[in-house]
Parts: C-alpha cells; structure tokens; sequence
C-alpha cells in the first residue's frame, strides 16, 4: 500500500491559481490509478480529477469533473513520486479540503475512476479556500 502525502493548500481569491501536490512513499508500484478528489463542509466527497499512468512514465489517460474540465491540469513528475494539480481560475465553489488516492488497479471508464470505493490510499488533505 502507498502512504500518500498532500500539500500546497491556502487561502487565495477568485481567479487564482493553486498547485497542490501528493507526495507518495511506499510501494509506489501502487498507484496505477491515482485521482484527486474534494469534499466541501456538510458535502460528499467528490471527484476532482484522476488518471491511470502508463507504467514508468508521467503519461496516462486524464479524466476531469465537469465543474473543473478546462481549468484544472493533472500531472506527476516521476523521478519525485507525486502527483500535482495544477488549479487555475479558482471559483468560490472550489472551497474544499482536497485529497489525494490512490489504487493498484487501472481503471479505463470514468465511472470506475471517479468512484471513492476503488481507491485504497488516501492521504490526510489539504484545505483549499477561495474567498475574496
């Protein structure tokens, strides 16, 4: 199982941009899907963006929420073990505590990806705050 790590949250205002990133230990061989996801106070945890990795390299096929296609950019740099989300054009309704997850297996449909129950490593969460 791989412990994951997250970081870069803060407080910013509409418009801005953010980077968080999910630093992960352990057995990295782990993480053939990895998402992002978010979950705002009194709300359940939704899905952000994920994508299966094509073994050895920082390429895999991404997917994105809706609310976020266009905006947000998922990405990993291997030779670190994390993952990062690029965040730009923040929105009020971005205001979450945000986590990374991780799973051993590849998923290829949407459906599969972007479901909390298929992730066995989640990591503590970083808040996100976007207020003016």
């Amino acid at each position: 199982q791989v412990q994951l790590v997250e970081s870069g949250g803060g407080l910013v205002q509409p418009g801005d941009s953010l980077r968080l990133s999910c630093a992960a230990s352990g057995r990295t061989r782990s993480g053939d899907t990895m998402a992002w996801f978010r979950q705002a106070p009194g709300k359940e945890r939704e899905f952000v963006a994920g994508v299966v990795w094509t073994l050895g390299t920082s390429d895999g096929a991404a997917y994105y929420a809706d609310s976020v296609k266009g905006r947000f950019t998922i990405s990993r740099d291997t030779a670190k073990n994390t993952m990062y989300l690029e965040m730009n054009s923040l929105k009020p309704e971005d205001t979450a505590v945000y986590y990374c997850a991780a799973s051993p297996t590849k998923y290829y449909f949407i459906a599969n990806v972007q479901r909390p129950s298929n992730y066995v490593s989640w990591g503590q969460g970083t808040q996100v705050t976007v207020s003016s």
